[in-house]
């Protein structure tokens, strides 16, 4: 029985705090894992035992991306675009029925695998956010996400392509693009993921708002975040403090 209120939603730190040590990660509202598998045919019997561990609630709440060499498995309050108790409930659910045929959920870092748990953003610059939304929803035939910051994010409505965001600003700002990538990963990874990029010839252009994210850019200036969850909690918290 979980001790989690199951409708009620989660904060970052709770919810990454109910789930790392069963192998799964909180990234973006979302909790992931990933599942080695040796062939087509062991994903697929590894994905109808998750599904069949969420029982009723599986179209709600889980996603699975299916390949010969992993099984993606993610959980979300779909309707609402929340995390809840019932999302840690059906994680340690599926990992349950994972392990019942062999499996491990994990995936998180790149000590783990190749290619770790991980989720894409794309963010845009915009003067007056209203005037181009419309048109970035239309050309990529994208839809509202539940809920969100302002309520500005549009979202890929199979859950297939990455959510594009719209960042306020005061006025056009020439010497850097307007257009840039948000990596979200897990926690464990992200100082590691900085510092190959880094390796790989990127530079470090902030790192001021660390752990929550760095700002990282190849050698023309082309402008990446590497993101977590961590400390946003208690940003959100002092913003709150600071409004009231």
């Amino acid at each position: 029985m979980s001790d989690l209120d199951p409708d009620a939603p989660l904060a970052r730190t709770a919810a990454s705090s109910a789930v790392e040590a069963i192998g799964w990660r909180y990234l973006l509202g979302t909790l992931c894992t990933s599942v080695p598998v040796t062939s087509l045919e062991q994903a697929l019997q590894l994905s109808a035992a998750a599904a069949s561990a969420c029982t009723a609630a599986a179209d709600a709440h889980l996603r699975i991306d299916v390949r010969p060499d992993r099984v993606e498995l993610s959980l979300q309050t779909r309707a609402t675009g929340a995390l809840t108790g019932r999302d840690v409930e059906l994680a340690r659910a599926v990992t349950a029925a994972v392990a019942e045929l062999g499996g491990t959920t994990g995936g998180a870092t790149s000590a783990e695998s190749a290619r770790p748990v991980q989720m894409l953003e794309v963010a845009i610059d915009a003067i007056d956010i209203g005037a181009i939304r419309p048109f970035w929803k239309a050309v990529l035939a994208y839809g509202d996400e539940p809920s969100g910051p302002g309520g500005d994010a549009i979202i890929d409505p199979t859950g297939q392509l990455p959510c594009i965001w719209f960042q306020q600003m005061d006025e056009p700002r020439p010497q850097r693009n307007r257009i840039h990538f948000d990596i979200t990963v897990s926690h464990d990874e992200a100082e590691a993921r900085v510092k190959a990029a880094l390796d790989a010839g990127g530079v470090l252009v902030s790192d001021s708002a660390a752990r929550s994210f760095w700002i990282l850019a190849d050698v023309e200036g082309n402008e990446v975040c590497v993101c977590t969850w961590l400390d946003r909690d208690e940003r959100d918290a002092a913003r709150a403090a600071e409004s009231s």
